[in-house]
């Protein structure tokens, strides 16, 4: 079941942090960490509460503060961009031109404010639509590998029935200072042999009782080291896996970028290298 406090406090967490850092760069990762949840399920939980994604959130503000502080003495237009992480003077004022339908140096010079009262078209979601890249109409490359991994060992928090990243996190929550969230934890195991990543366990993986997704890391096949409360250990024998990657992309644009590489992840035909997909195995992200 949803806890809608508990999501309700991460999305004012996450506003809170971007209006403390509004002057400052922000990545999609120092959102999630505000948060205490995933890019991806931070940006899903934020556009749903807000209606807006991170990046739309923060460039909204930035444009409103920046039309405050336009009024607030005598500053230069110049200033005022690199204040609020605007890399230029033109970027700055088209941006603020579209939004408010005026320039940000008439903006700061008209006599009587009450006489252009900040009506904020990014508001009109068609008129955003159409001013942001559709990712979706654009040649995505993907770039594949096969590589070797002996064997290891997994370490892995499993879910009672989710069968997909959102299911697992709403069933597991995002945890807190006292109770750590599966991720938070699997990141501080040292011995890891890489990041810890969400799986898909085939049904040889699966006791009885148990979900199709879950967290986990890998660590070295002679690992010794504690286990944490609450997780399993897997061994895994030695495989040949199949690797996507995407390609760069805007932390403005997360959720579409990891939309289109999975689409096509899920489109792709492992025969052209002669191989064929593991059924008995599980996939990873």
């Amino acid at each position: 079941m949803r806890d809608a406090n508990h999501y309700g406090l991460a999305v004012k967490q996450m506003r809170e942090f971007i209006h403390e850092h509004l002057q400052e760069a922000i990545t999609a990762s120092d959102i999630a960490k505000a948060a205490g949840y995933s890019q991806y399920h931070a940006a899903r939980l934020f556009k749903e509460d807000t209606g807006l994604s991170p990046f739309e959130y923060i460039r909204r503000e930035r444009l409103i503060q920046s039309a405050h502080a336009l009024r607030s003495g005598k500053p230069k237009v110049l200033d005022i961009a690199l204040d609020f992480v605007f890399s230029s003077h033109e970027g700055f004022t088209r941006a603020f031109s579209n939004a408010f339908g005026i320039t940000p140096k008439k903006y700061a010079s008209h006599p009587t404010p009450s006489d252009w009262m900040i009506l904020y078209r990014y508001l009109d979601r068609q008129k955003l639509k159409s001013e942001v890249s559709d990712m979706s109409q654009q040649t995505a490359v993907i770039f594949t590998q096969i590589v070797e991994r002996p064997a290891r060992k997994l370490i892995l928090r499993r879910s009672k029935q989710a069968n997909e990243y959102f299911a697992y996190c709403e069933e597991v929550g995002c945890g807190t200072p006292d109770a750590p969230a599966p991720w938070d934890i699997l990141c501080s195991i040292k011995e890891a042999l890489y990041e810890p990543v969400g799986v898909w366990l085939p049904e040889n993986m699966r006791p009885a009782g148990t979900g199709v997704y879950a967290h986990g890391v890998e660590v070295p096949f002679d690992y010794a080291g504690e286990i944490p409360n609450g997780f399993d250990v897997i061994d895994l024998e030695p495989c040949k896996l199949l690797v996507f990657q995407g390609e760069p992309y805007d932390d403005e644009y997360y959720q579409e970028a990891v939309g289109n590489c999975m689409g096509r992840i899920g489109n792709f035909n492992p025969e052209v290298y002669g191989y064929q997909y593991a059924d008995g195995l599980a996939r990873v992200h």
